[in-house]
């Protein structure tokens, strides 16, 4: 009989997956691509590769702007009637009336699909855009006050407090790149997802979502939701037909923002429908916002969820938002290189390799927004070589067949500077000949001082070491060009940061010093009245002693005293005793007897 032991290995057969082998096996119905998604075009597709965009919404009555029921809409002049339609589909996108959507005699239910809830989403945005506008539907109807209410029962004004109580502020990572003290968030951000804006869900908020890993998904319930789940994952559904079909400039204002904020909090949520509308929102709200908006606006709030949230699907939808504003809006983004590095590549060493990922998809888009043509072909090892240390030497290489042309700005600077400071610190000369001659080649062609500045305490005490450590002349006279090409496009700036530094370094010691002497001088105040206390405490307890030995004194004294009274007593008794003829028991001495015989010498008659 055969036996099963540790080291028993089991060979399974592997599925076919040929042509054939799959013609019988069906497939789960999967995401399109972004070219099936009129609002987010062909580059969309792209930023999205690792989930893909959701098929377009479709109006469930109001399928065109010519069809029928629309018309019918149109000719009612009656403000308040078409208010009354309006507010019929929104309780339909919430989840009232899945039927008969713009019927006010319907009869009302508690339950839908996602599919009715979004056909009336579609609904209302086609008569956004084709009738009424945006506005009669959002303020006039009350829309706007409604889904406020729904995602922030507590108030918009208790998440902007809680972005300015963050203070966030971007820092350096492991490769080197520069803290941006500057760069404080605004008051526009999302708090961590388990504070305070969440709502318990009700219907089926408990029930968890498909996809991978969902072991991780925390409950709507511990996260503090009392909204229905189907009141939540309407309002996104809304949102996103806003953005998509109505498309226009008048949406910007009432969806960017907040709602953001809000759909990446319900990325965590334990509910796979409302997770999946709230990712679907959140690209749609990325997509339509106006390119400017990003600095001032989506950026902060982005980079805040990244630093603030501890569950990682926020993170990945925040990171895909980020990649999807790269990949459409590369203007704004490209100015923001160096600001946006830092807190990206932080976020490659996150445990989780869907962070990860995404991390990584997010650095490259926007490093591919850079206008250098000379480092482009170059970028896809520069960032796999700042996801990857190992890959620092196959970077630099890359770097070494570059022909610098162009002048080098600061966006330039901010990608390949970690890369190089890290390939100044390898072991082998070589390798930091290789930096150092991409360096040299690379300084002589930096414009403005001011842009790097920032790098220069990050690559000139590197360049110093080569200098003085190598033992090879060749390397070390590359690295000291090397050293003056970049001193020479520092200039005065390297100086003043160096001066600016030094300043800020003594400031530092002269507060060290003075807390310094604040701590001794506590610690001789406290060890002064230790010592004051101790003396007291004594002063105390010798006053104790002394009254407790005066008192005993005076007891001694009494016993001795009742003492001699005692044997005073008992000598007089004893006298006493002794003149009488009785005894203590009034018997007589000399017969016994109470009373005496005439025979007895005592005898008195």
């Amino acid at each position: 009989m055969a036996s099963i032991t540790a080291s028993t290995t089991h060979r399974m057969k592997k599925p076919v997956t040929g042509a054939k082998g799959n013609a019988s096996i069906k497939k789960p119905p999967g995401k399109p691509s972004a070219a099936g998604n009129p609002a987010a075009g062909g580059a969309a597709g792209a930023a999205s590769k690792q989930r893909g965009w959701a098929p377009p919404l479709k109006p469930a009555t109001f399928v065109s702007a010519a069809s029928p029921a629309l018309q019918e809409f149109k000719s009612k002049k009656d403000g308040t009637a078409r208010q009354d339609v309006i507010r019929d589909l929104f309780h339909c996108v919430l989840g009232e009336t899945p039927t008969a959507a713009h019927n006010l005699s319907a009869p009302r239910v508690a339950h839908s699909t996602t599919n009715e809830r979004s056909g009336a989403a579609a609904d209302l945005a086609m008569i956004a855009k084709y009738v009424t506008g945006l506005h009669f539907v959002m303020k006039e109807c009350g829309i706007y006050s409604q889904i406020i209410q729904l995602l922030f029962p507590s108030g918009i004004e208790a998440v902007i407090k809680a972005a300015d109580n963050s203070n966030y502020t971007s820092n350096s990572n492991g490769n080197g790149n520069p803290n941006n003290n500057d760069d404080e968030i605004a008051p526009a951000g999302i708090k961590p997802s388990r504070s305070a804006i969440s709502l318990t869900s009700m219907d089926d908020a408990t029930a968890t979502g498909t996809g991978g890993d969902d072991t991780t998904v925390v409950s709507d319930s511990k996260r503090g939701k009392t909204t229905p789940a189907n009141a939540r994952e309407g309002c996104f559904l809304l949102i996103r037909a806003f953005c998509e079909i109505v498309a226009s400039p008048a949406v910007e204002p009432y969806v960017v923002g907040a709602f953001l904020a809000a759909a990446l909090d319900e990325c965590a949520s334990g509910n796979g429908s409302i997770r999946q509308a709230a990712q679907d929102c959140a690209l749609s709200i990325c997509h339509v916002a106006n390119q400017w908006a990003f600095a001032s606006l989506l950026r902060p709030l982005l980079l805040q969820t990244l630093h603030t949230t501890t569950e990682w699907r926020i993170k990945a939808a925040a990171l895909e938002c980020l990649e999807h504003i790269a990949k459409t809006k590369s203007t704004a983004v490209q100015k923001l290189i160096p600001k946006l590095l830092p807190p990206l590549v932080s976020q490659v060493w996150d445990t989780k390799p869907q962070v990860s990922k995404a991390a990584k998809n997010a650095l490259l888009a926007i490093c591919e927004t850079n206008s250098n043509p000379d480092i482009r072909k170059a970028i896809p090892a520069v960032v796999n070589a700042i996801c990857k240390p190992s890959d620092t030497n196959k970077a630099v290489s890359e770097l070494m067949g570059t022909t610098f042309v162009v002048p080098v700005d600061a966006s330039t600077l901010a990608i390949l500077c970690p890369v190089l400071a890290r390939a100044l610190k390898e072991k082998l000369a070589i390798h930091k000949r290789a930096a150092c001659l991409v360096i040299s080649n690379m300084s002589k062609l930096v414009e403005r001082p001011e842009a790097v500045a920032p790098f220069g305490s990050l690559l000139v005490p590197e360049l110093q070491k080569v200098c003085q450590n190598v033992q090879f002349q060749e390397i070390r006279d590359e690295a000291l060009k090397a050293l003056a090409n970049l001193s020479k496009a520092l200039g005065d700036s390297y100086k003043v940061l160096e001066e600016r530094a030094a300043v800020h370094q003594m400031e530092a010691e002269q507060e060290r010093v003075k807390a310094e002497q604040e701590k001794v001088q506590k610690e001789k105040e406290a060890a002064l009245a230790k010592d004051q206390e101790l003396k007291r405490k004594e002063a105390e307890e010798r006053q104790r002693f002394k009254e407790a030995m005066d008192a005993q004194r005076e007891l001694d004294k009494i016993e001795a005293q009742q003492l001699a009274e005692k044997r005073q007593a008992d000598e007089a008794q004893r006298e006493m005793s002794k003149l009488s003829t009785k005894e203590a028991s009034g018997k007589c001495q000399a017969c016994g007897l109470k009373k005496c015989k005439k025979t007895c010498v005592f005898y008195s008659g």
